[in-house]
């Protein structure tokens, strides 16, 4: 049990406070699958691709906790006589989870409690075939061995069905938590993004709603609901939204929704945050087409583009047109407080997926996690199939950590791609966008037939179906970091000292004589020239000769 401990600890060893998910159920998308989405967004994080093998263990084996925000131990709880294999956030039976933490009341957080918001996540993944034994099992083990984290919103799904589930534990010492988990109408899609989302609902839909039997109760008990049972909101009594609550979290909500939606414009006042009484979002809404795996993708990759929202219209974009700001998000310029504008897409990812989960093939084949080591925007996902017992070496390099460089690491080759092409977006992305998506491409065309075939071997062995899909997984992998450093190589080539390299068919121009082509200086962007002279006037006008 000290090797699974230990696993767990450096799997997790990660922060992952500041996140963003997607969630399409079956009805919703293309071709019937379930889609969730995950970046999972903190400040120097650094993470590996997860495995945690299927096993059995004797009775009275007990498993050791860490927190994943910390590595600090909490404690022990006994292990399942049976887990399943988890590979990243998705397990063998397809059961996908992610999160979102929103706070909530600081005086429900129990720290004496052993199980943390990401424990929970990856020790659910071990023991649950479904999406509502994943709820089952969560709820249970907070109640039985405390909940030491903050409000967090899941989404746990599964080939058939989608649900959101919010949970709070009941403060210090209690070993208890509240909790309401609302399945997806399988027409819809939803979001959440750091701020609670779940506002009434209906108890008596047993069907499609569970809920902690006091949840109610305990928020009339803390005098935080005085209503009828019917009127209780969940995040009016535990995790109201304020002004960052709305503009950081529920605007990439927004963002998701106007995507598929045909008035979503109505809710943008609420998404902004500044009007208080603003009309609130609906926790999810029936798109106005159905969504791909690849529509997701995208939105995963948004900057609030051709909204009030976004990112290129003011100078904070720099001389390229950057669509990110350093954070924090808020700052303070003589004694007045200001903010930066939070979109889904940001470069304080650790790693981002895109969950695919199908019921209709078998579920070794079924179950596909697109996943990528990098802001979603500046990675291409990876196809990774849900019955993988063994990683790519660049999603789990030996050596590799967030102080230790290794050039066989996705996570550290996508980031020193990312972190050229930042500062000099407008300049640079069309090379890195033109990659990524012939490589995202090359995958698509390859799916059908590679899956063809793992259905094919399923019917007479499902051992070798998964190995092959396994195989493929890595190589795909391995293919792309190795794509990936030749773009590396290739923009400090052709953007060097921010000049730009003529180049023809692939190939850097040379002169007749041997020696490179003149280079370009495309300068300045219209927009930052314009705001140059605004702000300086004069001053570096070219007199008249």
């Amino acid at each position: 049990m000290r090797k699974i401990a230990l696993l767990f600890v450096m799997c997790l060893a990660a922060y992952a406070t500041a996140c963003t998910n997607f969630i399409v159920a079956k009805g919703a998308s293309t071709d019937g699958s379930v889609i969730c989405t995950y970046n999972a967004d903190d400040y120097g994080m650094f993470q590996n691709l997860c495995h945690y093998p299927a096993g059995t263990h004797p009775k009275g084996t007990m498993r050791d906790v860490y927190d994943w925000d910390t590595n600090v131990f909490h404690g022990r709880i006994p292990e399942a006589e049976v887990t399943y294999n988890v590979i990243g956030n998705i397990n063998e039976y397809q059961v996908t989870i992610g999160e979102t933490t929103y706070g909530g009341r600081e005086e429900m957080v129990d720290p004496t409690g052993i199980l943390d918001y990401g424990s929970l996540i990856y020790i659910a993944l071990q023991r649950s075939r479904t999406a509502r034994e994943a709820i089952e099992v969560m709820t249970t083990l907070a109640n039985t061995y405390g909940y030491n984290s903050e409000g967090e919103t899941f989404s746990v799904c599964d080939p058939n069905e989608a649900w959101i589930m919010e949970m709070m534990g009941k403060g210090p010492g209690s070993k208890g938590v509240v909790w309401v988990a609302i399945r997806i109408p399988d027409n819809a899609i939803c979001a959440h993004a750091n701020q609670s989302r779940i506002t009434t609902f209906n108890m008596k839909d047993k069907k499609n709603v569970l809920y902690a039997k006091d949840v109610v109760k305990f928020a009339r008990e803390k005098g935080w609901f005085t209503g009828k049972e019917a009127d209780f909101s969940w995040n009016e009594a535990y995790a109201k939204p304020d002004f960052s609550g709305r503009r950081y979290c529920e605007a990439r909500v927004w963002s998701f929704f106007n995507h598929f939606s045909d008035n979503f414009d109505r809710y943008l006042p609420y998404a902004m945050g500044k009007e208080k009484n603003a009309e609130p979002m609906p926790l999810w809404i029936v798109p106005n087409k159905k969504v791909s795996v690849r529509d997701v993708q995208e939105c995963m990759r948004d900057h609030f583009e051709g909204t009030p929202m976004s990112l290129d219209q003011d100078i904070a974009q720099g001389i390229w047109n950057m669509p990110y700001r350093p954070t924090p998000l808020t700052f303070e310029i003589d004694g007045k407080k200001y903010f930066n504008e939070r979109p889904t897409s940001t470069q304080q990812t650790g790693f981002s997926y895109v969950s695919q989960m199908r019921s209709w093939l078998p579920r070794q084949v079924g179950g596909l996690m697109w996943w990528g080591n990098d802001d979603g925007n500046m990675v291409a996902y990876t196809p990774i199939y849900c019955g993988m017992t063994h990683r790519p070496e660049c999603y789990n390099t030996p050596g590799a950590d967030a102080l230790t460089f290794s050039d066989k690491n996705a996570f550290w080759v996508c980031n020193w791609v990312s972190n050229m092409v930042y500062p000099r977006y407008s300049q640079m992305f069309p090379s890195l966008k033109q990659v990524r998506d012939s490589l995202e491409d090359s995958y698509f065309e390859r799916q059908a037939a590679v899956e063809q075939k793992a259905v094919q071997l399923c019917k007479t062995d499902e051992l070798a179906a998964s190995r092959y899909l396994n195989d493929y997984s890595v190589e795909v992998a391995q293919q792309m970091l190795e794509r990936w450093k030749q773009l590396a190589i290739y923009l400090i080539v052709k953007y060097n000292d921010m000049a730009v390299k003529p180049e023809k068919d692939g190939k850097f121009l040379r002169t007749p004589e041997g020696i490179q082509e003149r280079v370009q200086r495309p300068g300045y962007s219209d927009y930052f020239r314009r705001e140059l002279i605004r702000q300086t006037g004069d001053k570096f006008e070219y007199p008249e000769e």
